[in-house]
Order: structure tokens, then C-alpha cells, then sequence
């Protein structure tokens, strides 16, 4: 029984198709490490099984091999004895004619018995022999597939870690996406734009109020001309120049065109 359960846990085992029993599984790489390993068990556990399997087996040949043997021998001693009997006869000797004639009838019976022992092991030894070589067989076929096992293991193992390696590049690329406006750097242009609109801004308005600056300066100069052309009226000096500016024929104040006529 513990043979059949060995024999047939190895053939169950060399069978096993690996690529369903991934497609079942939830996390084909833990099922892969927990196939190697019990691969593996089996695979010892086996080896003793078949190890023990032979031994019983060279146990049975070797008594076969000690049967025939026997046999043999009984066969000489029978063909010994019968001659020595002859012998014996031919002399005139017939008391030890029959006593050798006897010696070589009990060999020739002992050496039916080690026949008759052989030839009953011989079923025996070719159903051993027959089942170590399954378990041979049996037991290359789980080695090629702990072999193929691993192999998938490894293949997995280089999978998911590229898969991984993949997943983190593009999560890097995709935090750093130039064209997403809610990324961190979307947000930091924005801000960086508006700093420049506002510096533009400034810019603008200072740019204004120079401008309103110097107009204040022309209106200025030309009070100034006012003034020093009224001084120079009252003291008698040199009549006012027509066209000495631009802006001489202005002032702050506005004058009605009848003051002049009342002149």
C-alpha cells in the first residue's frame, strides 16, 4: 500500500499541469514558492520510497541469484555422486554404488527445491523490477518538473518586479506631467505667470505716472514763462517774444475775450 500511495502521488505530481494550476491560483508567485517546496518534499520522500523500492529488489535478486546458484551446485553434486556410483558398480562394489546412487537422488531433490525457489521469486522480481522502473521514470519527470516550477518562479519573480519598475516610472513621469495643470509644477507656473503679470503691472504704472510726471514739469515751465514775461511787462522792459513757447499763449487761469476789449 505505501508503495501504491508513493507511486501514485508521483505520477499525480509529474502530471500536474503547472499553467492551470496558476490560472487558479490567487498569487501564482506565493503557490509557486509552496509548489517548489513541496516538489521538493515529495521529491525526498520519494527518493527514500524508490531507494527502499530497489533495495528489496537487489534483496530478491540476489536470493534468486543464491537459488540458482544452489541449484547448480546440487546439479554437480547430483552428476558426482551418480558417476561415483557407476564407478562403484563397475567394480563390483554395489553396496556404495547404492549409497552414492542415494547421495546423488538427495542432491538432485535439493536442487529441484532451489529451482522450484527461483523460479517462484522470478514473478516477483520482474514486478519489482517493473515498478522501480516507474518510479524511476516518476521520479525524473517531478525533477524536470521542479525544474520547470522553478523556472516559472523565476520568470514571475523577473515579471513582477518589471512590472513594478514600470508602474514607478510612470507614476514618476505622471507626477512631473508638464501638461497637467493640477500637477505640482502646473501649479508653480501659474504662480510664476502671475508674478510676471503683476511685475508687467508695475511696470505699466510706473511707467504712467512718469509720463504724468513730466506733464506736470511742462505745466510748470510754462507758469514760469508767464510770470517772468508779466515781471518784465511791469518793470517797462522789452516787449514779451511771440513764439518764445510753444505753450506762452496758455494759462491756468482762464480770461474772457471781452477783458481785452475793455482795454
Amino acid at each position: 500500500m505505501v508503495k501504491q500511495s508513493i507511486f501514485g502521488r508521483i505520477a499525480q505530481l509529474a502530471k500536474a499541469n503547472i499553467n492551470t494550476l496558476l490560472d487558479n491560483a490567487e498569487d501564482p508567485q506565493k503557490m509557486l514558492d509552496q509548489m517548489v517546496r513541496d516538489y521538493t518534499n515529495n521529491i525526498a520522500e520519494a527518493e527514500s520510497a524508490v531507494a527502499q523500492t530497489i533495495g528489496n529488489l537487489r534483496m530478491l535478486e540476489d536470493d534468486y541469484n543464491e537459488d540458482v546458484k544452489n541449484a547448480q551446485d546440487w546439479g554437480n553434486k547430483a552428476l558426482a555422486a551418480s558417476r561415483k556410483a557407476d564407478e562403484y558398480r563397475s567394480s563390483g562394489d554395489s553396496v556404495d554404488a547404492e549409497k552414492f546412487d542415494n547421495l546423488a537422488k538427495v542432491a538432485l531433490q535439493r536442487q529441484m527445491s532451489a529451482e522450484n525457489e527461483a523460479k517462484g521469486a522470478e514473478p516477483s522480481i520482474t514486478s519489482q523490477r517493473e515498478v522501480v522502473a516507474k518510479l524511476k521514470t516518476g521520479l525524473d519527470q517531478m525533477k524536470g518538473k521542479l525544474n520547470e516550477l522553478t523556472s516559472k518562479r523565476n520568470e514571475l519573480v523577473a515579471r513582477s518586479k518589471t512590472a513594478a519598475a514600470q508602474s514607478q516610472v510612470h507614476d514618476a513621469i505622471k507626477s512631473i506631467d508638464f501638461m497637467d495643470p493640477t500637477s505640482e509644477v502646473g501649479r508653480f507656473e501659474e504662480k510664476i505667470r502671475r508674478e510676471e503679470a503683476k511685475v508687467r503691472g508695475q511696470q505699466e504704472l510706473a511707467a504712467s505716472s512718469l509720463d504724468a510726471q513730466f506733464n506736470q514739469l511742462e505745466d510748470l515751465g510754462e507758469q514760469v514763462e508767464i510770470e517772468a514775461r508779466l515781471a518784465a511787462l511791469k518793470s517797462g522792459g522789452a516787449k514779451p517774444a511771440i513764439g518764445a513757447s510753444g505753450n506762452s499763449a496758455r494759462s491756468e487761469s482762464t480770461v474772457d475775450e471781452a477783458d481785452f476789449d475793455k482795454l
